[in-house]
């Protein structure tokens, strides 16, 4: 049986940007933690290709905030995770520590 595509690097980690902003999950606040965490810094194009991206897979959806002063007006996208996005962070977090079983030491002394 065929499965699902996994997630890339980059997806997973703007997922996990996302779950960690909770209800602070902005375009702008996601990214600035990309850079900070991560120290991944990504073009805007690519960032909201992959959130659109992540979007038509079911793993992420947004939520028009009513706008404010700071913003002149202008509504701002709230990013959240899905159910369907935790279930397939969690499975991708399964296969990478599986993958990882027994090359930590290799890593830890190369040689």
């Amino acid at each position: 049986m065929p499965r699902k595509a996994p997630l890339g690097e980059f997806e997973q980690l703007v997922l996990l940007a996302v779950l960690r902003l909770k209800d602070q999950a902005f375009g702008l606040g996601i990214r600035r933690e990309l850079e900070k965490r991560a120290h991944r810094s990504v073009s805007r194009g690519a960032f909201y290709a992959t959130l659109d991206r992540l979007e038509r897979k079911n793993l992420v959806r947004w939520k028009a905030e009513p706008p404010n002063e700071n913003r002149g007006g202008i509504p701002q996208r709230r990013y959240e995770v899905t159910k369907a996005g935790i279930r397939t962070l969690a499975t991708s977090r399964s296969t990478l520590l599986s993958m990882w079983q027994g090359v930590e030491a290799i890593l830890e002394r190369p040689e």
